[in-house]
Parts: C-alpha cells; sequence; structure tokens
C-alpha cells in the first residue's frame, strides 16, 4: 500500500474531475470455487478500489460524497467466528484512517446513502459491474436491472478514473519495475526449465510458482502451448516435443498488484532452425521498431499499422504475401500473420482498466476503433500516446490451419496472399514477443531493468548454459 496521503490525494483529484454527486467504489467480495467456505486464494481486490482506497479486505465499499466533501468506508466489522478461523483484523474504521478517510458504516448504511440521495434527485456514480454479486447488490441499491447497469454506469466517473490511472506516478513505475522483476525469474524459469519430454502444465506450474513466491499472484493465467498459433493457448499435459517451438506468455502481480505482461518464443531443444529463424527475426524486427516509433503524440493505432508493415513486407519476401502492402493492409490481409492488435494499456490490471470500456481506456473522441474488420477489429489501444503511460509491445506471426482454409474457400485477400505456401507452415504454430514499455518525455523504453532473453543467440546461449 502506498502512503495515506497518495490516496487522499487521488480521491481528492476524482471529486475534482467528476464535480458532483456521490461516487460509489465497490470492492470485491470472496468468490467460491465450489462452496461458500472454498474460495478462490489469494483473494484479488477492485483494482479501482485499490487505486482510491487501498485496502485489500473483502466485503468494503467507498463512498465519495462530493457535494458534502464526506468519504466513508463501508463494510461490516468481522465477528468472533471469522477471527477463530482467520485471526483478528483490523476494524472498518481502522482501515479507513489508514488510507485518510475518517468515516465508516456498516453495510446496511449503504442502502440509506443510496436512498437519501435518490429521493432528493441526485447523481450516483457507479461503474459498470463485472461480478455478479455487485450487479445484484446495485440493483438491491438503486434498482437497476443487471442488463442495464453496464449502460447506466457513470461515463463521467469512467472517463475521470481512465484519466488518472493512465498516466502513471513515480511510485506507480517503480511498482511496475518490481512487476518486471518477478516476470524476469518467470521467464527465465521456463527457459531453464524447458526440454523434450516435460510437460506444458509441468513447466507452467514451475512458473506460475515463481509469481505467487515473489509477488502476490499470476497477473493472467500463464499462456505456455506448443500451439503458438493459439492465442490464449492453456497449457496442456502434452509432452514438449524435439523440434517445436513454445510460446510463452505470462506476468506477475506484486504485492501492491501492480502487473508485468511479457511474452517470448523459444525452441524446446534449445536451437531455433533456420525455418524457425526465418519467422521468429521478422517478430524481433517490429518488436524493436516500435521503441523508435512510439512517443508522446504519435497515435498507438498508427504505430500497429507501421509493424504490419514491416511484417507484410518480410512475408512478401519469404513468398508467404503478394500484391501492394498499403493497400493488402486496408483491406486487413496481414491480420492472417498478425490477428490481434500490437498492444494494451498495462498497470494495475494487466489489460489496464478493461472493465471500464476499451473504447474509453484505449480510444478517445479523436481515435475510433474500427469493429468491422477482422483483426484490426481487436486493437485495444489505438489513442495518442502520453508521458506517463505503460502499454505492450506484442507483434507476432501466427499460422492458424482453420484461418489460412477458411480464407482459402472464400477467396478472401486472395490477390494478398499465397496460400500454396502458407498450407506449408500449418505445422509451425506462432511467434509472439511482448515487452512492456513506459512512454517517456522524448520517446519510451522497456520496463525491466534486466532484459529476458529475445534475440536468438541470446535465447539459445541462455537455454545451454
Amino acid at each position: 500500500m502506498f502512503s495515506k496521503e497518495t490516496y487522499i490525494d487521488r480521491r481528492a483529484e476524482l471529486k475534482k474531475l467528476v464535480k458532483d454527486g456521490i461516487i460509489i467504489i465497490f470492492g470485491n467480495n470472496e468468490s467460491p470455487v465450489n462452496s461458500p467456505a472454498n474460495g478462490y486464494s489469494p483473494f484479488r481486490q477492485d483494482s479501482s478500489f485499490l487505486y482510491y482506497f487501498g485496502q485489500k479486505r473483502e466485503g468494503l465499499v467507498g463512498v465519495i460524497d462530493i457535494d458534502e466533501n464526506k468519504e466513508t468506508l463501508i463494510g461490516n466489522d468481522i465477528d468472533i467466528e471469522d477471527i477463530v478461523w482467520f485471526g483478528s483484523v483490523d476494524t472498518v474504521k481502522e482501515l479507513g484512517e489508514q488510507v485518510g478517510v475518517m468515516h465508516s458504516a456498516p453495510m446496511k448504511e449503504l442502502k440509506t446513502i443510496c436512498s437519501n440521495a435518490m429521493r432528493s434527485g441526485r447523481k450516483i456514480h457507479f461503474l459498470p459491474p463485472y461480478r455478479s454479486d455487485i450487479k445484484i447488490q446495485i440493483f438491491d441499491l438503486i434498482g437497476i436491472h443487471p442488463n442495464q447497469q453496464k449502460e447506466s454506469a457513470s461515463l463521467d466517473l469512467i472517463n475521470a478514473i481512465v484519466k488518472m490511472r493512465s498516466v502513471k506516478t513515480a511510485e506507480e513505475i517503480e511498482e511496475l519495475e518490481r512487476a518486471a522483476i518477478i516476470g524476469y525469474k518467470m521467464h527465465t524459469t521456463a527457459m531453464r526449465l524447458t526440454k523434450p519430454g516435460l510437460t506444458e502444465k509441468f513447466v507452467a506450474g514451475n512458473v506460475d510458482g515463481v509469481a505467487n513466491s515473489y509477488g502476490s499472484m499470476v497477473s493472467f493465467p500463464t499462456i505456455f502451448s506448443q500451439h503458438g498459433e493459439i492465442m490464449h493457448g492453456n497449457p496442456s499435459m502434452a509432452e514438449l516435443k524435439d523440434g517445436r517451438l513454445v510460446l510463452c506468455d505470462c506476468g506477475g502481480e506484486t504485492i501492491n498488484h501492480y502487473c508485468s505482461d511479457n511474452t517470448r518464443t523459444f525452441p524446446v531443444n534449445g536451437k531455433y532452425t533456420q525455418r524457425q529463424l526465418d519467422i521468429y527475426n521478422v517478430v524481433v524486427e517490429a518488436h524493436d521498431a516500435v521503441l523508435e516509433l512510439a512517443k508522446p503524440g504519435i497515435k498507438y493505432a498508427d504505430v500497429h499499422f507501421a509493424i504490419c508493415r514491416i511484417i507484410f513486407n518480410r512475408m512478401k519476401e519469404l513468398g508467404l504475401a503478394k500484391g501492394d502492402t498499403d493497400a493488402a493492409i486496408a483491406a486487413g490481409a496481414h491480420a492472417m500473420f498478425l490477428p490481434h492488435g500490437l498492444g494494451h494499456m498495462m498497470g494495475m490490471d494487466v489489460h489496464d482498466m478493461e472493465a471500464l470500456g476499451q473504447i474509453y481506456v484505449g480510444f478517445d473522441e479523436e481515435t475510433r476503433p474500427n469493429l468491422e474488420q477482422f483483426g484490426t477489429n481487436c486493437l485495444r489501444m489505438g489513442r495518442r500516446l502520453q508521458e506517463g503511460f505503460v502499454v505492450t509491445d506484442e507483434p507476432g506471426i501466427y499460422f492458424i490451419p482453420a484461418l489460412i482454409d477458411e480464407w482459402r474457400e472464400k477467396k478472401h485477400c486472395s490477390e494478398y496472399l499465397n496460400f500454396d505456401k502458407l498450407d506449408a507452415y500449418k505445422d509451425f504454430g506462432g511467434i509472439r514477443l511482448e515487452d512492456d514499455i513506459l512512454i517517456t518525455k522524448d520517446g519510451c523504453r522497456f520496463i525491466g531493468k534486466d532484459r529476458i532473453p529475445y534475440l536468438p543467440k541470446d535465447v539459445e546461449a541462455y537455454m545451454n548454459a
């Protein structure tokens, strides 16, 4: 947790941005695995609640009455039954005081606060809920049905939080640097362990253990798969095979819940083939080009399409693509190789603030998403970069057999793709390289003092040391 003053200052700025009404920020409750007493562990607090109220205990709600300049931490104190099992904990009043909130109340008081506000015609600001229990609670409190709550969420509050959380402060950047250390340990553990005969599950389980031992938890479910063409390939019981590539996309959270997110693709046997290097080096070129292109004032969508041009041009050199590059990208042909966006915001969430709505986080009135074109519709971050933004740089090249077959059958982008040659890559898999970058005053830099090996010679040297 940061200093008390950090949370006081954040709430003060939030009040200025939202201007009037009552802000309600719900913390998370325990989420049961298969019974109420068997919850997912460790407990993960809602990120916006953490940002403004700092406390990790379940069953809390933060209330900010802008008009009366009153802040209240809502929650029930635990009873002796809980103390027997979990030990003594601070009272809700004490939790509030630790982050500069001088008022506290039991959960039943929240209904009174909401009823009084509605009776007076005051605006109640809440965020789009993503958990069913919170949706039911909102329904009980203010009578908005769960299927209407996303549309009824406060746009003023969403925009204010996006504005604040997008630009990382010095203390947040320090936390992200700590997260990068965890990410480095996770990825190098995977490289050291990987060899033919082990299962994907075995390596991924060890990788997850690193996150648990050095921080709070993984920042998202670890992706570790020889089928790198599957974007979110869960680790399976499949044995690692000599000659295959394995894609590892993982990250950890610090104790204060700031995330890392990196991807590496490496040979199971520790040695790339020339065929693999032909594709891998294109991804390296695209990955490194972002460092030259990303800077304040530049649209990340423009960086994305610059990377698409690099990839498509190199695919033409390898005989897998053809035709005018700009026309091919306008038609969406590049998505055969790169069917996702270049990156996303990073911070307290690995896809930072995604629950608030990607259209508000990654886009703005100037830069709008293209939801119609395959591949481009997965671009999460398109708006102009600002100093203090943290985004991922994650180009990739994938050979997806079902996509190749479908586009061939439909003759989709046939003037730009050599399907006969693509057929020969159906057994290839996919390659992705990902790092987290901080937008600085004049450009950008990678987050993390130690670079996870990614150049082919460095990967091979590390795996065979």
